[in-house]
């Protein structure tokens, strides 16, 4: 039986958001943008989802964007204030760790014109605040600085980041995919006028994103999807309200009982890094000594290939690195930001918990990746 250690790729659908779901693909069909009795009912629907995604992240409904994705949500963000900015400047800066849904929009903006600074990490995969402060320029438009980072779990000095920024009016967006339910995502707290997120990362659906833009940025900030004028002109196209109705409900969920899930989540992070390391020689984390979401666990098994790793552990579903870039066969270019060693870049596996882990389970991963290990290092001639 399979071993569900990805949930940094994506989670599964919560029963109960399921079943949320379920009246908006029968008989609550009608499009919300249709005048008529049933197309306004299923308008409120959308209306109160959206509230409920707002008091989680304490922002008003207003701020709230509904798109295709969290790539979606990174796109419109970045592209859109970009392009509604340019005028005062070009520079954006981010980060060397983005997930690839901010590095290729960015890449894609700097065949436009724009310039843009990719921040360098620690050894523990962290940006550092003084690096920041350092790339400021006059013509400095916009940070993009991830909240978590989804390959190594390091969480980033996001709100340090959105203080100095704002002091120069500088507009700054973060990629909170990996962050939601793992720790705070309110965004007054955080002080950045951008978020985006994911439901398939919190227990709903794929194909709903979400964007928090600030009310100031609203009337500004440029769609990059032209069309009819759904989610207030920024995002053209249908609503997914069975999606909407999921996303709503995965945070109802989180807010009830994310505090208790985030500790025992951690308990079994924690206690799988400590046998596979006390285990296996010569195995060590990716990201140790820096402030880790709970769920994520990026191990590092010197003299192995990650992939033979995953071959002979089979029935441990875990990843090479992202799940978006997994069919490449490049090195993680998050551990390359982080200076890794070239040969342990490629002996590194990435394992994530989440609500439906159980303490079962991680005892018999456990039991399979030491063996499996302990197997191909006798086998290598590098060991």
């Amino acid at each position: 039986m399979p071993i569900y250690l990805d949930y940094s790729a994506t989670t599964p659908v919560d029963r109960r958001v399921y079943e949320a779901m379920i009246p908006f693909l029968t008989e609550k069909y009608a499009n919300p943008s249709s005048i008529h009795i049933l197309g306004r009912e299923v308008r409120e629907d959308v209306e109160n989802a959206r509230a409920v995604v707002a008091s989680y992240i304490k922002c008003e409904p207003h701020e709230i964007v509904f798109t295709a994705s969290g790539t979606s949500s990174d796109n419109l963000a970045i592209k859109g204030m970009a392009e509604a900015l340019k005028h005062k400047g070009k520079h954006i800066i981010t980060t060397s760790i983005e997930h690839k849904a901010v590095l290729e929009t960015c890449k894609s903006l700097q065949k436009a014109g724009f310039e843009v600074t990719y921040l360098p990490v620690s050894k523990s995969g962290v940006i550092s605040v003084d690096d920041f402060r350092k790339a400021l320029r006059p013509d400095t438009i916009l940070v993009s600085v991830m909240l978590v980072n989804n390959e190594v779990g390091t969480v980033q000095p996001v709100k340090e980041i959105a203080s100095i920024a704002r002091e120069r009016g500088i507009i700054v967006h973060t990629d909170a995919v990996q962050a939601v339910g793992k720790l705070s995502t309110d965004v007054s707290e955080l002080g950045v006028q951008l978020m985006s997120f994911s439901g398939h990362k919190f227990n709903a659906p794929k194909g709903i994103g979400i964007l928090y833009i600030d009310e100031n940025l609203k009337d500004l900030i440029i769609p990059i999807v032209c069309g009819g004028s759904q989610e207030y002109g920024l995002r053209a196209g249908t609503e997914n309200v069975a999606n909407i109705a999921a996303v709503a409900k995965a945070l109802e969920i989180l807010a009830a009982e994310g505090e208790e899930e985030v500790k025992r989540v951690r308990r079994f992070r924690d206690m799988f890094e400590q046998e596979i390391l006390a285990r296996v020689p010569d195995t060590y984390i990716n990201g140790a000594g820096a402030d880790r979401v709970c769920s994520v666990s990026n191990i590092a098994f010197r003299y192995i290939e990650g992939e033979a790793l995953m071959v002979y552990a089979s029935e441990v579903c875990c990843s090479t690195g992202s799940a978006c870039t997994s069919d490449s066969v490049d090195a993680s270019h998050v551990l390359y930001a982080m200076n890794a060693d070239p040969v342990d870049m490629h002996g590194s596996l990435r394992f994530s918990f989440g609500r439906f882990t159980t303490e079962e389970e991680v005892k018999a991963a456990v039991e399979m990746i030491c063996t499996s290990a302990n197997k191909l290092r006798a086998m290598s001639p590098l060991g």
